[in-house]
């Protein structure tokens, strides 16, 4: 048995990302902090969703997703995207690229994404997705998953 494991899991470095989804004519985003390049060539990267989300639906349906960046003040962005709300896009700006998956507008920097293929990991999906297009939009640094606090509510999901 690990002691403690929402502590020491918060110990691996990463970032706080929101993820833009849409099926071509509905849009979504949600908050992830599982987030990871796992290739060179082509660019690939790999996110985690939970396969019960409106997101997911959406992400299998469109096969398109964007990865935005966010900065350290952002962490009410972040928690604003954890939540399961209706109407949670109103009130930001967005825009997009190749894909037509939403970008936000605020973030550091965005990453547009074509899915490749999924994997099974758990109580989530891993969604491995080629990069197209990329661009920095904002000279901040990035926020971390370690300065989130107890945002995602992880202290109860530990068995």
């Amino acid at each position: 048995m690990v002691e403690n494991p929402e502590a020491l899991f918060k110990q691996i470095s990463h970032g706080v990302y929101v993820i833009g989804v849409t099926d071509g004519t509905h849009q979504n985003a949600y908050t992830a902090a599982w987030v990871m390049q796992v290739s060179f060539n082509p660019l690939l990267l790999a996110i985690s969703i939970n396969p019960e989300h409106y997101s997911y639906q959406l992400l299998q349906v469109g096969g398109v997703c964007t990865v935005n960046v966010l900065g350290q003040k952002q962490y009410a962005v972040a928690e604003h995207f954890g939540r399961s709300v209706k109407d949670k896009m109103t009130g930001f700006q967005w825009q997009t690229d190749k894909t037509g998956a939403p970008i936000l507008s605020e973030s550091l920097a965005y990453f547009d994404c074509q899915v490749s293929h999924y994997s099974d990991a758990g109580d989530h999906k891993i969604a491995i997705c080629e990069v197209v297009s990329a661009a920095r939009l904002n000279e901040v640094r990035p926020l971390l998953y370690s300065q989130t606090g107890a945002m995602d509510g992880s202290s109860e999901l530990y068995e």
